[in-house]
């Protein structure tokens, strides 16, 4: 089931290896490392950029840096991030083949979800590196991010376990690794990896054995 959603695709031709590197290093320190747009930088150790390959075929989407990420400034280093490492291992992937980021470059304080002004400022940094990274699939990790790239207010309930579309490029919302965590249920490991599996199928990865 394809969803389509009302922006327009990206234009212009996919860069080179190297000025997608230069592109992403010039964006994290011209702008986001200095950035004052919003409170959280008031708050931060350091900005999380992102990190992973520039040519991923695949990107994952959280909300936001945690403890972890704020201290360590990469993205998915706690106990939600080993899981989410798992995850891409079980597809057949490295962390180093798949690009991640989160919505917001800072840590909201508490770990609480970023609040509209802050996820409008940070806006522009993530819409640049999709632009520049350009993944054939985009997984959105929890509510937020779901919501966020998807311009809905529907459940995650309603979202995950279906291709949507923006802007040109497939988007695959499931849950966040931390609510695994939380609800380390049957129902929900498998609903999870339901949703990894059409993203393999999407890629063209091989299928790996049910688990």
């Amino acid at each position: 089931m394809l969803v389509p959603v009302a922006d327009e695709p990206f234009d212009g031709p996919v860069l080179p290896r190297a000025e997608k590197l230069k592109v992403l290093q010039t964006l994290d320190t011209t702008q986001v490392k200095g950035c004052t747009k919003c409170i959280l930088c008031e708050t931060r150790t350091q900005t999380v950029f992102g990190e992973g390959d520039v040519d991923a075929k695949l990107m994952f989407i959280g909300e936001g840096p945690g403890e972890n990420e704020d201290l360590e400034g990469r993205p998915f280093v706690g106990k939600a991030g080993q899981l989410l490492e798992k995850m891409i291992l079980a597809m057949g992937l490295k962390r180093e083949q798949v690009y991640i980021c989160n919505i917001v470059k800072c840590r909201p304080p508490n770990n609480r979800q970023p609040a509209p002004e802050e996820t409008s400022a940070c806006t522009p940094y993530l819409i640049e590196q999709i632009r520049t990274i350009r993944p054939q699939v985009i997984v959105t990790l929890g509510l937020p991010s779901t919501q966020y790239i998807l311009r809905t207010r529907l459940s995650m309930s309603k979202l995950r376990g279906h291709f949507q579309e923006w802007r040109g490029l497939k988007v695959m919302p499931t849950y966040h690794p931390a609510y695994v965590l939380r609800s380390y249920t049957k129902e929900t490991r498998e609903a999870v990896w339901g949703d990894l599996r059409q993203v393999i199928s999407e890629l063209g990865l091989p299928q790996p054995r049910a688990r």
